[in-house]
């Protein structure tokens, strides 16, 4: 899981910095997005069959969720094993927007594409600071967690391991990444080829310029 997160954030990260035309990193703007997609594939999978923590059912708890806001405003902060309540609907609210905004990307909606992709951006700030300012108000290293996808028994001495994924998870994840994949080259068979995309654009580029001198030594004639 915790390449999962990484290898999201750096392919959101790197689609934020691609998404100026005049970027030098421009050609890389669909592979990330493309990538995303992935690794969306990947999590819905590994949200139902993935290890305790990983699974929405335990992302998703509304019975929890008054308990948990009222502590917060009566300044009654605790630790909590996996996420808090409100820690879960933000790995699926940011999900949402990751998938909302790679959908209208590929859709060609540019104009929602820009609303989405700068909520995300926004939810992403938010979550950043609710980590660090909860990591201070339950002394629990939640930074450290969000790298290592690790906890101390500080707070839970007597807290056991949290139950594997199952026995097919890795397999259905697998051919999640797998399908998708093939998916997405079925889509844009450049999906994942910056190069290629870049050189097929200054081809196309070259090509119209060639046209548009034949066209004019015609018209001198």
């Amino acid at each position: 899981m915790r390449l999962f997160h990484w290898l999201l954030v750096t392919s959101i990260a790197l689609a934020f910095l691609s998404s100026e035309e005049d970027s030098v990193l421009s050609a890389w703007h669909e592979p990330a997005g493309w990538v995303a997609a992935v690794l969306i594939a990947f999590r819905l999978i590994w949200g139902v069959v993935g290890g305790e923590h990983a699974r929405f059912a335990n992302l998703i708890r509304p019975s929890r969720m008054k308990t948990h806001v009222t502590g917060l405003f009566a300044g009654r902060v605790h630790a909590s094993l996996g996420h808090n309540p409100l820690g879960g609907i933000a790995v699926l609210g940011l999900l949402a927007l990751t998938a909302g905004t790679v959908f209208t990307g590929i859709t060609g909606g540019e104009d929602v594409h820009e609303v989405i992709a700068w909520t995300l951006l926004a939810m992403i700030a938010l979550h950043v600071v609710a980590v660090v300012a909860m990591t201070f108000l339950t002394r629990d290293n939640l930074i450290a967690a969000m790298i290592t996808g690790r906890k101390k028994t500080t707070h839970f001495p007597h807290a056991q391991d949290a139950a594997p994924p199952a026995r097919l998870a890795v397999p259905l994840a697998m051919l999640a990444v797998a399908g998708s994949g093939f998916a997405a080259t079925r889509i844009d068979p450049n999906a994942f080829a910056p190069g290629t995309r870049a050189e097929a654009g200054e081809s196309s580029e070259s090509g119209d310029a060639e046209a548009r001198e034949e066209e004019h030594e015609e018209d001198e004639d």
